[in-house]
């Protein structure tokens, strides 16, 4: 089993880049980027190389859960915050569309388009932080949930916080301005800081959500289990990915892992979130619910109508 030499370079992704293969890697640190030193086996199918299916086959269990998610939080009709959190599982499912894309090389990192794409996944995955960050003071009621001034503040900000972080990565991937991708500081200060620092407010506000508005403490159990779940992949994908890819013979890496723990995290956020709302059922929608009320109105009109006519007198 390789030796674990993992060293963290403030400001700079080389170290990190050779240890796990992140999208924006082939991009930067020197004009051909840079290469992870284990990496996932590569597979061929139909023709073409397919890069991580390991990871593949795990973002496309992730894609599934998070429409799962997404149908389950609809469902909720009268549910607090319902809309809101939608964006953010939804913004999560298009993150990790384009994340599959690139990671599996149908994207091809020599392709001309990559740049973009790549530049709108890291966009995306900030705006998913930035939204989740929003939905963090969607209890506390500062403007009421469902309305436009909610939901709209959400979707421009988020939008904004997309476009800024898209740009970033054009101009360091493209050496515009003061931007450069050998030493890639704004992406590395969005990427860790400004994300970071999204679920780290997130997390602070639930805590006093919790603490001090509801008198049920079980949801706390669902925000540490997330944490623990998003810190492990952390960890296992920036600092045990090369031990972790020899040991396993170059089928697994730390990617593979680290998109696992970062599925199950958002799941709990999806838990956490249901085990705190409560749905009004005096205005809620029950399909199957009407479909028996519907079907017992026709029985006792059925009972009535056929005792009316047992008890006409006949002639």
């Amino acid at each position: 089993m390789a030796p674990l030499s993992f060293r963290f370079e403030a400001f700079k992704f080389d170290e990190i880049c050779q240890t796990v293969a992140l999208t924006l890697c082939p991009l930067i640190g020197k004009y051909d980027g840079i290469e992870p030193l284990c990496y996932a086996r590569n597979v061929e199918f139909a023709g073409m190389l397919i890069f991580q299916p390991a990871t593949l086959m795990i973002d496309l269990v992730t894609i599934g859960m998070t429409a799962v998610m997404i149908y389950h939080v609809k469902t909720k009709y009268t549910a607090v915050g319902r809309k809101e959190i939608t964006m953010f599982f939804q913004l999560y499912l298009v993150t990790m569309l384009l994340e599959m894309l690139l990671v599996s090389n149908i994207i091809p990192s020599s392709s001309s388009l990559y740049p973009f794409f790549t530049s709108a996944h890291l966009g995306l995955g900030s705006a998913t932080f930035w939204c989740l960050l929003l939905n963090g003071f969607v209890g506390f009621q500062f403007a009421e949930d469902g309305t436009p001034i909610s939901l709209w503040s959400i979707r421009i900000t988020s939008f904004t916080v997309f476009l800024i972080v898209g740009f970033v990565g054009m101009a360091t991937f493209n050496n515009i301005g003061p931007f450069n991708y050998t030493y890639p500081i704004g992406l590395w200060v969005i990427y860790f800081i400004f994300n970071g620092a999204c679920i780290l407010i997130y997390l602070a506000a639930q805590l006093f959500l919790v603490s001090y508005t509801l008198d049920d403490r079980w949801p706390l159990g669902d925000i540490t289990f997330g944490v623990l779940f998003f810190f492990t992949g952390q960890v296992i994908m920036f600092i045990f990915s090369i031990p972790l890819c020899d040991h396993m013979k170059h089928y697994l890496d730390g990617l593979f892992f680290g998109t696992t723990f970062n599925l199950l995290a958002v799941m709990m956020v999806y838990k956490y979130w249901d085990s705190i709302t409560k749905e009004d059922l005096e205005f809620s929608i029950d399909t199957k619910h009407q479909e028996w009320q519907n079907l017992l109105v026709h029985d006792d009109t059925y009972d009535n109508e056929k005792k009316r006519i047992m008890t006409m007198p006949f002639d």
